[in-house]
């Protein structure tokens, strides 16, 4: 799906509507003119004129900052201390919700071993890579914490518990940090990135039951709560992407409404494991577009309409995920440092750099949604479809089994424009809520509020230089 295997679901609709896609890229490429290309996901290619957007989004960014940077502190404090109350929610049904997600993801692994080696057809790897980590990663961004009480370990594990009598596990030694949960999210993102066919239903299968029980073995050894904020990836990045969320939630179950991303400027500094998930957070998906560009392909020496699929790409491909996390780690460290020395802090960096990282939030969901915007718009109408029949044995058991699947949301100009509309929109918002954010931290490490805003300077820059480059990664022609 979006382009994991070779040669996905996107790609499929799109040459099924549009024979002939590599005479619009060769003719893009031939042009003697200077061409502003925008290529929706894999390689529908629509001349539009992203130059503007990338210098209308720069400018939006660094405007933002100014704008902050004039403001009385207490404006903005004000701002983002309104809450809506809403009801309370007890946790009374929790288990049973975690107990009836379980049960459906073990039909979904029958169905990866047992169903359609067809991706498009079997459920499991349209519910994993499509509904999960798309669909409900924006969810969990916009509505607040659903994994709590949808992931598949929490009910398995108190009815274990229960049953065990078992209340000390053993503790987790605090010198791990984050790291358990940021070696896991890497080997998640190299089967999603790198690996040949993360689609295959069968290998999906297996490395999804295998990790459930390792993990599950891993919440008996050293409880649930502590492996799932510090080993459990999924579970440490939902809570993290759920604190951008407008609904909050008290500790005696009372939903507010809040400003997106109010309560990031609580949350507490972060070790360095901590930084490196989130940063990693980010990098992933940002490599994800970056490796499937021409200029990527050429650089490694790929003909790009040639495209030789992932197999031939895996050392060079793996190389490129860590170079990207490398060079985002070293230039966001940077960044924080120059802000502290021109603000003159008496904070040491890492703790700087633990704070001011949560403000990576807005644009880690931002990229998110628009990187697999196109990939949740078609793969998602497959799900949908596939849970219908999940063992491809005829059945219609939600009446969708049969639906048409319309392709045409992600083909053709008046598409594509909208599209590409919609993705640079948020793109240029996250980063612009992600400057709010960064200064709403800020004054917690600087009492006055012309060091808070000078040392925001160096990391604005960095905002304003990502801004640009995901545009760059949603204009420039892909392939693969």
């Amino acid at each position: 799906m979006s382009g994991r295997t070779e040669g996905g679901a996107v790609e499929r609709c799109i040459s099924a509507i549009r024979p002939f896609p590599g005479r619009v890229i060769s003719l893009a490429l031939l042009s003697p003119r200077p061409a502003f290309a925008h290529a929706s996901d894999r390689g529908h290619v629509l001349l539009l004129p992203t130059g503007y957007y990338v210098v209308g989004g720069a400018l939006a960014v660094a405007a933002s900052f100014l704008v902050l940077a004039l403001l009385p502190p207490d404006s903005l404090d004000r701002f983002w201390r309104k809450r809506l109350p809403l009801f309370t929610f007890g946790d009374g049904a929790r288990t049973a919700v975690s107990l009836v997600s379980f049960a459906g993801f073990a039909i979904l692994i029958a169905a990866g071993l047992f169903g359609s080696r067809d991706p498009l057809s079997n459920p499991l790897p349209l519910t994993v890579w499509t509904l999960l980590w798309v669909g409900l990663a924006l969810l969990q961004g916009l509505a607040g914490d659903l994994w709590s009480w949808l992931n598949p370990w929490y009910g398995p594990c108190r009815v274990a518990s229960r049953l065990s009598g078992r209340t000390q596990p053993y503790l987790l030694p605090q010198r791990l940090g984050y790291w358990p949960a940021f070696l896991l999210f890497f080997a998640f993102a190299w089967f999603e990135l790198i690996d040949p066919a993360p689609d295959d239903p069968a290998r999906l299968a297996w490395a999804a039951g295998l990790y459930w029980l390792l993990s599950f073995a891993a919440m008996q050894v050293f409880g649930y709560r502590d492996w799932t904020l510090r080993g459990e990836f999924l579970t440490l990045f939902f809570s993290m992407v759920a604190r951008f969320a407008i609904v909050e939630r008290s500790a005696d179950g009372r939903l507010k409404l809040c400003w997106p991303g109010a309560k990031l400027l609580a949350a507490a500094p972060l070790p360095l494991s901590g930084v490196a998930f989130l940063l990693l957070a980010l990098s992933s998906v940002s490599f994800d577009g970056l490796s499937k560009t021409f200029f990527w392909l050429g650089w490694v020496g790929i003909n790009p309409l040639e495209f030789p699929g992932r197999t031939a790409l895996i050392g060079i491909g793996s190389f490129g995920l860590v170079l990207t996390f490398a060079v985002l780690a070293a230039v966001f460290a940077l960044a924080v440092f120059l802000g502290q020395n021109l603000a003159d802090s008496k904070h040491s960096l890492g703790h700087a750099a633990g704070l001011l990282v949560w403000s990576i939030v807005p644009i880690a969901l931002a990229y998110h949604f628009a990187h697999y915007l196109t990939a949740l718009l078609v793969d998602g109408q497959y799900a949908i479809a596939a849970l219908s029949d999940p063992f491809a044995l005829g059945w219609n058991l939600f009446g969708t089994a049969d639906m048409s699947i319309e392709a045409g949301v992600v083909a053709g100009a008046g598409s594509a424009w909208r599209l590409w509309n919609l993705q640079a929109g948020v793109i240029i918002a996250g980063h612009m809520l992600a400057v709010l954010v960064a200064h709403g931290l800020a004054w917690r490490l600087h009492a006055i509020p012309a060091r808070a805003a000078l040392s925001q300077f160096p990391l604005t820059v960095l905002m304003i230089a990502y801004t640009v480059l995901g545009l760059w990664l949603l204009a420039t022609p892909s392939a693969g």
